[in-house]
């Protein structure tokens, strides 16, 4: 493994209980930050923090309600003294449906949570990153959101907003010492895949020229270095991670 140096660096991981999320804390604490998890479920957070040891924090965090991000924003900010790193992992697949078939309400809890709840967090910690002139964000979209995956257009959409959101705040923040990227995951053995069928999951497979699903540790990797300083150029920029799969 590489060594990324974050020793110093306070960072934050939505959906950081489990699955990507986890295993991205993990990395960032074995580089020597101090992370905060952020989740909503207490249980899991629980765990989480017992298995990373004193370096970690949590926080029951709905990324939905904008008060409860900025409430825990501030709670960061005053108890570790800093928020450097944001990685916005948190998100939900959806169900499977054609879109002339899909439930409005089901539509509108995908793009509350994998859009809606992205922009929160982004415009939640901006404020303390441009003050202190220094910053790295990572938010978590997917390979759908280059491609699209039939009979999930709600996720696909969610992830295309938060592709756009990333590279027009990342102009935005480009003569800050800020730095913001996205990510674009394919499929990885985590609890997402309970809402998706299992001829959906085998359809995403198929896809992946690697002939596997991604490791959540490989994500980790791809992650420690765009929220280290050494990262200090490229922004506004969208990292492949599809295993071959992406066409652009």
């Amino acid at each position: 493994m590489n060594q990324i140096d974050l020793e110093g660096r306070v960072a934050v991981v939505t959906g950081g209980a489990q699955g990507l999320g986890f295993a991205i804390a993990q990395r960032l604490v074995r580089s020597g930050a101090k992370v905060s998890l952020w989740d909503m479920n207490a249980e899991l957070l629980a765990s989480a923090r017992a298995e990373l040891g004193d370096a970690a924090s949590t926080i029951l965090v709905d990324i939905t309600d904008y008060e409860s991000v900025a409430a825990a924003t501030a709670q960061v900010e005053q108890e570790l003294g800093s928020l450097d790193i944001m990685v916005n992992s948190a998100g939900v697949a959806g169900r499977n449906a054609p879109l002339d078939e899909y439930d409005l309400e089901e539509w509108h809890r995908v793009i509350n949570i994998d859009l809606n709840g992205a922009f929160y967090v982004n415009r939640a910690v901006l404020p303390g990153m441009k003050a202190r002139n220094y910053g790295r964000i990572v938010n978590i979209a997917s390979i759908a959101a280059k491609e699209g995956n039939p009979n999930a257009s709600a996720y696909a959409a969610a992830k295309a907003g938060v592709v756009g959101m990333t590279k027009a705040v990342g102009k935005e923040c480009a003569q800050y010492n800020i730095a913001i990227n996205a990510i674009t995951p394919a499929t990885a053995k985590t609890r997402i895949l309970d809402e998706l069928k299992p001829e959906f999951i085998d359809y995403m497979l198929s896809r992946i020229p690697r002939g596997r699903f991604l490791e959540v540790e490989e994500a980790a990797n791809m992650v420690a270095w765009l929220v280290s300083a050494e990262n200090s150029f490229t922004t506004a920029s969208v990292f492949d991670l599809s295993g071959g799969r992406a066409t652009y």
